[in-house]
């Protein structure tokens, strides 16, 4: 029987519900597809922080590298420890260190799920570039705490890193609906911007089977609410998307439902899976947090491991639950119901 090794990081809050949640889930699909996952569990959250001053061991990156895939819960609890040392201490170390550069962000209602707008016949997939951009850490601080302090912080846009993207984007097009989004704002941003413009237009001419559009990223938020059936696959920067990816979650109906995957498109290393939210502190434990973004993030780890059968298995046991009314209400399921009803539809 073929398996493959996962890393397991739950995180903090909420991270740990839903990822025991997702992983019962995938377990189980696993098993009725004919294969087997082998999961290794670590502690690295604020709380192994606050005990080691490290978010995760010094030799934690080359730890997670022999694995398959990394399952991933959230990381994050801003009254313990500050959101700038979570953040820099285990997410965007993993994301750079096995060049994770493509984040993949399905946004589409589920069955059963009522969302904020008119609009209902909407599936956009949204690729945000997740290695360099404004999130590169290039930057400092000086004469701190004086009148004369000064913050910079340094966006780097690299020919290869922007190229790369759009060319993630591009391909994806090709085996969707044909239609790209390129988010810009190269009327502000005169040299960022417009080099992503300028290697835009470069790549399109290899894609003429894809339809382009440049968007200015106030704009493409407008459409993203008035009319986001328009929408394919959009393709943003590192902040751009990040911001757009939530407007996305929030007309599928919530965060609950955001799915996402760091990948690897060349696979030289593991590629990490994680629902978009955070860790929730203040509803960790009470055991209502809704597991269906883990499970949807677990389905895309599975397509990426070439277990497209049981990836399908496990969205459609996933809809077939949604459809019933169960877990479409925050608050209303408690985790562990929703998971069962899921495991329920897989058979």
């Amino acid at each position: 029987m073929k398996s493959y090794s996962i890393a397991l990081i739950p995180g903090d809050g909420i991270g740990r519900d839903v990822t025991g949640a997702a992983w019962s889930v995938l377990e189980t699909a696993a098993r009725y597809s004919g294969f087997a996952l082998a999961g290794t569990e670590f502690p690295w959250s604020c709380k192994f922080y606050k005990e080691t001053g490290r978010m995760m061991p010094d030799d934690g990156i080359e730890t997670l590298r022999g694995f398959d895939a990394i399952l991933l819960g959230a990381v994050g609890w801003p009254a313990e420890v500050p959101d700038s040392v979570s953040l820099h201490g285990l997410l965007l170390p993993i994301r750079k260190a096995f060049v994770q550069y493509a984040n993949i962000r399905p946004h589409r209602l589920l069955p059963g799920v009522t969302g904020p707008l008119r609009a209902e016949s909407f599936d956009i997939l949204c690729i945000r570039e997740n290695t360099e951009g404004e999130y590169s850490g290039a930057g400092g601080r000086v004469h701190q705490g004086t009148l004369d302090e000064v913050a910079v912080e340094t966006s780097i846009f690299t020919r290869a890193g922007v190229e790369r993207i759009l060319r993630f984007g591009f391909e994806q097009a090709r085996t969707r609906r044909g239609k790209l989004a390129s988010v810009t704002k190269s009327n502000a941003q005169k040299y960022s911007m417009v080099f992503w413009d300028e290697i835009t237009r470069k790549l399109a001419a290899e894609y003429s089977d894809v339809v382009v559009t440049s968007y200015h990223v106030d704009a493409l938020a407008a459409r993203m609410i008035m009319a986001p059936e328009s929408l394919d696959v959009v393709v943003a920067s590192n902040l751009f998307g990040d911001i757009l990816t939530d407007i996305g979650a929030a007309i599928q109906g919530g965060l609950g439902y955001a799915a996402s995957a760091n990948i690897n498109p060349d696979r030289s290393g593991p590629s990490m899976f994680e629902p978009v939210h955070g860790s929730a502190p203040d509803i960790a434990h009470l055991g209502i947090a809704n597991p269906i973004a883990t499970i949807w993030s677990g389905a895309m780890m599975l397509e990426h491991l070439g277990e497209t059968a049981a990836a399908g298995r496990v969205m459609k046991a996933v809809e077939a639950t949604t459809a019933r009314g169960i877990g479409t209400t925050p608050g209303k399921d408690r985790t562990e119901a929703i998971t069962a009803a899921v495991i329920a539809a897989l058979t």
